[in-house]
């Protein structure tokens, strides 16, 4: 009776209690978290198909301005699902048209950035910056970290960086919030405006809007291309 009692208290005791806590918030737990929360994220994906919207369109009960608030909150997410951006920019533009649907898209892009980096940045960062070792992991940890702006601009640029992985090496990095928000937003315009168009007009293939918009497509991953070639040089030398 009385080492049940004593069992009891060392449950309660307060040193127990935050053994606990930390464990509940060390660094992997965060991490593993972090890695079950975009597993059940992108599952959901696949279960819910939100690339229907291209076929079936939006629900009748909204138009207008709410309706593209409420997509490009979706969009958002979507894209923290790893949900691929041109198809969520064709039907920006395929459902509200060039200016609403790019502006919608843009919306929907910094959000889910901006959710992307938080969560990296909270669960990941702690668990992920002690394994950045080889040499390439560090000099592009040291980019991202010493010209922030300057380097997720040119991520943004050019497509071929997949945007969930410029998200989270961004959040591993000690890049800043604002920095990254903001060559977000900027350096995702072009191609955005370009994906936006091109849903818009895509009843029209043959029609010169449409196939200008194509053709720009191009021009970000030269700036992008360019962009990187000129700053070679700082990977090269860490």
């Amino acid at each position: 009776m009385l080492d049940a009692n004593r069992s009891g208290t060392a449950m309660t005791s307060p040193g127990f209690a935050d053994r606990c806590t930390r464990a509940v918030l060390s660094p992997y737990a965060r991490l593993s978290f972090l890695l079950v929360l975009l597993a059940g994220a992108g599952a959901g994906v696949l279960v819910f198909e939100p690339q229907r919207l291209l076929t079936h369109g939006w629900p009748p009960q909204l138009g207008g301005a709410a309706a593209a608030a409420v997509f490009g909150t979706a969009y958002g997410l979507c894209t923290v699902a790893f949900v691929p951006r041109p198809l969520l920019n064709l039907a920006a533009g395929a459902l509200f048209g060039s200016q609403l649907g790019l502006a919608a898209a843009l919306a929907g892009t910094v959000l889910g950035a901006g959710v992307a980096f938080g969560l990296g940045r909270a669960l990941g960062q702690d668990a992920l910056r002690p394994l950045l070792r080889g040499r390439w992991l560090r000099a592009a940890d040291g980019q991202l970290s010493r010209h922030g702006f300057r380097s997720m601009l040119a991520a943004r640029l050019f497509p071929g960086v997949p945007f969930w992985a410029a998200n989270y090496c961004a959040a591993v990095s000690r890049m800043g919030w604002w920095p990254f928000v903001l060559a977000t937003a900027i350096g995702s315009i072009p191609n955005t405006a370009a994906y936006a168009v091109a849903g818009a007009r895509a009843s029209a293939p043959t029609s010169p809007a449409f196939l200008i918009a194509m053709a720009c497509i191009a021009v970000p991953a030269l700036l992008g291309t360019v962009v990187a070639w000129r700053g070679r040089h700082h990977l090269r030398g860490h």
